[in-house]
């Protein structure tokens, strides 16, 4: 089976995130493991899962603006951040914008602030409607991977590589319902 797992991140921890769960679809997959900015649509095509996850921006998906509000914070002095490469191209709400349907399955995931949902939001339900409105079969909930003063929490990259094992395990079933 074949898995594309598009992130968006900023300081590198939604990516740190993406690449464990690579770590965990990787047995018996082929796992291509891409920034958003280099997700063209064509990559798309024959992927049996699209796993998308991106940081938690106000509640929710990033946009322009809270991406650039980003950049600035790691731009200020002492602030101990580092961007990542991508970090100034398109978020993940841009990236649908620019692609039609699309066969297989889906996951989604964020990283957000280690805290209730209700109080932190989670960009991973917007991106599991996202997933779904563009053709996307979902086979797991939305997960949401814990930050804590821009750092991942503890466990957090080894709890995203179990779900990505359990994203492998799902993944034949499903997709012989498709």
């Amino acid at each position: 089976m074949r898995a594309v797992i598009i992130y968006e991140s900023m300081y590198g921890n939604t990516h740190a995130i993406a690449n464990a769960i690579g770590r965990g679809l990787a047995l018996g997959n082929e796992v291509t493991v891409i920034p958003v900015a280099d997700a063209t649509p064509d990559l798309l095509d024959g992927a049996d899962l699209v796993v998308a996850g991106a940081p938690t921006h106000i509640h929710g998906m990033s946009r322009a603006r809270s991406r650039q509000a980003a950049v600035e914070a790691a731009h200020k002095d002492g602030s101990g951040l580092t961007l990542e490469p991508h970090a100034q191209g398109p978020g993940l709400r841009d990236w649908f914008g620019t692609v039609g349907r699309i066969h297989g399955c889906g996951a989604a995931f964020d990283t957000r602030m280690t805290g209730p949902a209700a109080l932190t939001g989670r960009a991973s339900k917007a991106i599991a409607k996202l997933l779904d409105r563009h053709g996307l079969t979902e086979i797991a909930p939305a997960q949401s991977f814990l930050v804590k003063d821009n750092r991942l929490q503890p466990g957090e990259e080894d709890r995203a590589e179990q779900w990505g094992r359990e994203l492998a395990a799902k993944l034949p079933a499903a997709a012989a319902f498709l």
